[in-house]
């Protein structure tokens, strides 16, 4: 017997610096805040909402994003070992592409460009997270 899955309904993001990558999120994305912890939250708010874990939770078209705080030992992203590899979003058209890559520039992230997969019909924008690694 197979589970029957009909879309992602969340995924959580563990990020070495929340302020700054919640800055990166909200400059990029733009998606709304579900829920975070305010700054002076009560011991029952900080209680109820333990399982934001210091984070934020967005909301964007197809579920939730999380952003949690990563140990302070762990200071940077890799794709190599067991877990995450990457998280790919999808946009309504290239022009949108266009524009997301416009964006990047502009906000100092490199990507790779714009690659067409004309032999499944996609068309793609890399790029890594700035705010996977420890400011210097």
């Amino acid at each position: 017997m197979t589970v029957a899955v009909t879309n992602v309904s969340h995924l959580r993001l563990t990020v070495t610096d929340i302020g700054r990558s919640s800055a990166f999120y909200d400059a990029v994305f733009g998606f709304d805040v579900v829920l975070e912890v305010p700054e002076n939250a009560g011991e029952m708010t900080a209680e109820a909402l333990s399982f934001v874990f210091g984070g934020v939770i967005y909301a964007f078209p197809g579920g939730l994003l999380g952003l949690r705080p990563a140990a302070p030992e762990f200071d940077r992203f890799d794709e190599d070992p067991a877990g995450l590899d990457h998280l790919s979003f999808v946009v309504p058209s290239v022009d949108d592409l266009t524009r997301t890559a416009a964006l990047l520039e502009e906000l100092g992230v490199d990507h790779g460009g714009i690659k067409h997969l004309t032999a499944v019909g996609l068309a793609i924008l890399e790029f890594r997270d700035p705010t996977a690694s420890r400011s210097s």
